[in-house]
């Protein structure tokens, strides 16, 4: 199979489009049988301002040495063999294009519930030893206050399951600013855990349709932040 074949379905669909819609024809039809593809390391600091509003998230990640090339091919128009500043400038734009309906693979969720995030406006694309970089922040559409007593958290997942974009260690996970009276950690929830806890929810409609069921809930890395309720004594 080429590699051409199993790039992001996120990233120049016109040049995978139907390769993409006849792999996820049979890739998706079972969590099982889907894996992923493509691989990122990331990197997530989380600030927080002085009155506990979530100011930004500054995300980084970094992608597989065989993937990069793949992208490197594709957008080298000159065939120099290296993306100059307007070829990263178009890669940036694509990849900014194509992500936006994918919610930018961010999990941001406030006791549960899911946290619409404004779209940001400062992605770019970069090259370093030969790996994509891609580098942007965000921030919450409405202000989001950690507030005593909730529990907020954040992360990043695909649901496509064609790219793994994961922390390799908890220290790539960083906030700046925590309020007093909240911890945060790095959850790491096992996959034969969460589909057992989460059997009852996996119907046929979910592995037939995983794309429309929020499964970066059960399966994703994330930050959780939870901030004890006023008054909790120890």
């Amino acid at each position: 199979m080429e590699f051409s074949m199993v790039v992001l379905p996120w990233l120049k669909r016109g040049f995978i489009q139907s390769a993409a819609i006849a792999l996820l024809a049979g890739c998706l039809p079972t969590l099982a049988l889907a894996h992923p593809h493509v691989f990122a390391d990331a990197r997530l600091e989380l600030t927080i301002a002085p009155d506990g509003t979530v100011q930004q998230l500054a995300h980084v990640w970094r992608f597989d040495d065989v993937f990069s090339s793949t992208v490197l091919m594709e957008f080298d128009k000159n065939g120099d063999l290296k993306l100059d500043k307007n070829e990263l400038i178009d890669l940036g734009h694509v990849i900014n294009g194509s992500i936006a309906e994918f919610k930018y693979f961010q999990t941001v969720l406030d006791d549960g519930k899911d946290v619409k995030m404004a779209r940001p406006t400062d992605l770019a694309a970069d090259f370093t030893d030969n790996r994509l970089l891609i580098v942007f922040t965000s921030k919450p559409e409405m202000p989001l206050k950690l507030a005593a007593g909730h529990k907020v958290s954040f992360g990043v997942y695909d649901p496509t399951f064609y790219t793994a974009i994961d922390y390799m260690h908890d220290s790539d996970l960083v906030v700046k600013g925590l309020p007093a009276g909240c911890t945060a950690k790095v959850v790491r929830p096992n996959p034969d855990e969460a589909l057992a806890q989460n059997q009852a929810t996996l119907t046929d409609a979910f592995f037939n349709d995983p794309m429309g069921t929020d499964m970066s809930k059960i399966f994703a890395t994330r930050l959780e932040i939870d901030c004890e309720p006023k008054g909790k004594t120890g």
